[in-house]
């Protein structure tokens, strides 16, 4: 998702502390367990597939989902 939101596996990166090569090759690894491209790579400058779009969005769901889950748990005590 930081790669989608910042444009670039450099920024991405920054904000998830880890290395732009460690970034590279997690998506590189999604997109061949998916088969699929998720990414537009043109002069540095990255764009979303319309199957990375659909998965940006299905992440933020999710993200949605579990904090809604966690909330619920919590108020249940």
């Amino acid at each position: 998702m930081a790669v989608a939101e910042h444009g670039s596996f450099s920024r991405g990166a920054r904000t998830l502390y880890i290395s732009h090569s460690t970034t590279s090759r997690a998506v590189a690894a999604l997109e061949e367990e998916l088969g699929l491209q998720l990414l537009e790579r043109h002069n540095r400058i990255l764009g979303l597939t319309s199957a990375g779009q659909v998965l940006l969005e299905e992440a933020r769901a999710l993200l949605r989902q579990a904090d809604a889950a966690a909330n619920r748990v919590r108020a249940a005590k």
